[in-house]
Order: structure tokens, then C-alpha cells, then sequence
């Protein structure tokens, strides 16, 4: 697949000196950041890194207080409605609703993103397809397992056929068979549709065998981007400059994670409510 460079004017998202504070704490504190058209770029971080923070203001779902948002060219601070068109969401919250069947939670889906009446009935059909649905559309979304509901929640997001869909812990509190399934399904789509594709993940793994780049964040910036790859080999060449063995193994993503993040146990690292929120996603899917 024909990727455009992330850099160009047709970018999938541009965040340009992006600034958003809490009170007196910026949780993204001059973000530059580039995704191009196509590609799986995965945004890394610990706990309060401005992940989350960030990806709100790309949707739309919190204001661009100072600097600059791009959307396939469209401004997120001044062209709202027209960056929502484009995009699917699937938050770190459940959205899903347990007493509505999986094909009711995804007609609901496609009016908020105003779906013409006489294409709803197919495009959900065909979202439902798209995630392996179809047998189970018409049960209660309770009676359904963890890696069945992230994969309603991601046929929720691809009814309105986004060119961008973001991905905010997609698979989290999900059993590592039902992580590849919901992967196996993003990674479908994506080669039909030609989709763009942003998460953000706590499991390496999954940013190393998936995301064709990855930025680091900490502290509200990008700390290190790049491919899985040269970040890896970036971490080694600095580690045998500072006297490894040049037998050494190569480092992982994790490694370089903790590199740039130290511990992650620092009074930055989120708060309660971030902690509470997780482990209740977690244990609705789990």
C-alpha cells in the first residue's frame, strides 16, 4: 500500500505546537506530530504522557487552545464538523451499550455520525461483517465476550467508512488470543479501505508487530519517533557509545519505552481517576 510521506501537505494529522492545560498542568505541552496518510502510527506513552489529552483535541472532543490541528488539511479548532466526518473513535471507555443488540449499538452509531437514512441498514450490515459480527448482530451486546464487544466498539467507529480511525487503548484488559483478533480485524479493514490508522497501547508488542512508526511520549512531547526498528537500533548504538558489548542483544521497544519514560512511577503518572477508569474498562472486557 502507497503511504504519503507524514510530512506533506497531505498528512493524515498534523499537530503543530499543540498546548492544552489542565489548570496550572499542561498535559500536552507543545506536540508536534505528523501521521501520514495510510499508515498505523502508534502513540506511546506512561500514564498522564498527554496521550489521551492529545487525542481529544484531534477529534474534536476538547478545544485547540494554541497551536494548530490538522485533519486532512481540515482545522480542528475552526473546521469541527468537518474533521468528525472523517474520522471513527473508539475511546478507552466502553461506549457500547449493553442492552441494545450489536446491530442497534451500531445503527446508533451511524445516526451520531449522520449516516443517510437509506444507506444505515447496509452500512451497518457491512461494519458488522467487517469485525466478524454477523452471527451474533442481533444478540444482546451483554451476552457478548470482551474481544466481541472491542470489536463492536471498532465496527461502531467504521460505519461511517473513516479515512482516519483512532484507537485509544483498543485492546485493553483483552487476553492475548482476543488482542490478535481485534488486530486481525483493524488490519482487514485497512487493506480494503486504504484506512488510516492512530492508537495508543500499553503493549509493546502490539506496537511492534503492528504500527509502521511509533512516537514516544512523555511529559506532554514526543521524546523519540520513529519505526519499531530504528528505535531499537537507535537505543543500541547509544548503549555500545556508553560501553556495551557489541555483543549485546539488541534492545526492545520496551526497553526504549523505559529508556525515555525512567520508571513511570513518578507523581505525573496520571491520577485516580485515570487509574479507576482503566481498571473498569479492563474489567468490563476482561
Amino acid at each position: 500500500m502507497t503511504r504519503q510521506s507524514p510530512d506533506g501537505p497531505d498528512a493524515a494529522v498534523s499537530c503543530t505546537g499543540l498546548v492544552y492545560a489542565f489548570g496550572d498542568t499542561r498535559a500536552v505541552d507543545g506536540l508536534d506530530l505528523s501521521v501520514g496518510e495510510g499508515e498505523v502510527f502508534g502513540l506511546l506513552g506512561p500514564n498522564g504522557a498527554g496521550k489521551t489529552t492529545a487525542i481529544r483535541c484531534i477529534t474534536t472532543l476538547l478545544p485547540v487552545p494554541a497551536g494548530m490541528v490538522r485533519v486532512f488539511g481540515n482545522d480542528a479548532a475552526h473546521d469541527r464538523m468537518a474533521v468528525r466526518r472523517l474520522l471513527g473513535y473508539v475511546p478507552q471507555q466502553l461506549s457500547a451499550d449493553a442492552g441494545l443488540s450489536g446491530r442497534q449499538n451500531v445503527s446508533l452509531f451511524a445516526r451520531v455520525y449522520d449516516v443517510a437514512r437509506k444507506e444505515r441498514a447496509e452500512r451497518v450490515a457491512q461494519a458488522l461483517t467487517a469485525v466478524g459480527l454477523t452471527d451474533a448482530a442481533d444478540r444482546l451486546a451483554s451476552t457478548y465476550s470482551g474481544g466481541m464487544v472491542r470489536r463492536l466498539e471498532l465496527a461502531q467507529a467504521l460505519v461511517s467508512a473513516p479515512r482516519l480511525l483512532i484507537l485509544d487503548e483498543p485492546t485493553i484488559g483483552l487476553d492475548p488470543i482476543a488482542r490478535t483478533d481485534v488486530w486481525d480485524h483493524i488490519n482487514v479493514v485497512r487493506e480494503v479501505t486504504g484506512m488510516t490508522v492512530l492508537v495508543t497501547t500499553h503493549y509493546m508488542d502490539e506496537a511492534d508487530q503492528y504500527c509502521d512508526r511509533v512516537g514516544l511520549m512523555h511529559r506532554g512531547r514526543i521524546r523519540a519517533l520513529g519505526t519499531p526498528d530504528e528505535l531499537r537500533a537507535g537505543l543500541g548504538e547509544r548503549r555500545r557509545a556508553e560501553g556495551a558489548p557489541a555483543t549485546a542483544p539488541l534492545p526492545t521497544l520496551e526497553d526504549v519505552f523505559r529508556d525515555i519514560a525512567g520508571s513511570g512511577l513518578d507523581d505525573k503518572s496520571g491520577d485516580f481517576r485515570d487509574v479507576r477508569s482503566t481498571r473498569r474498562t479492563a474489567r468490563r472486557v476482561g
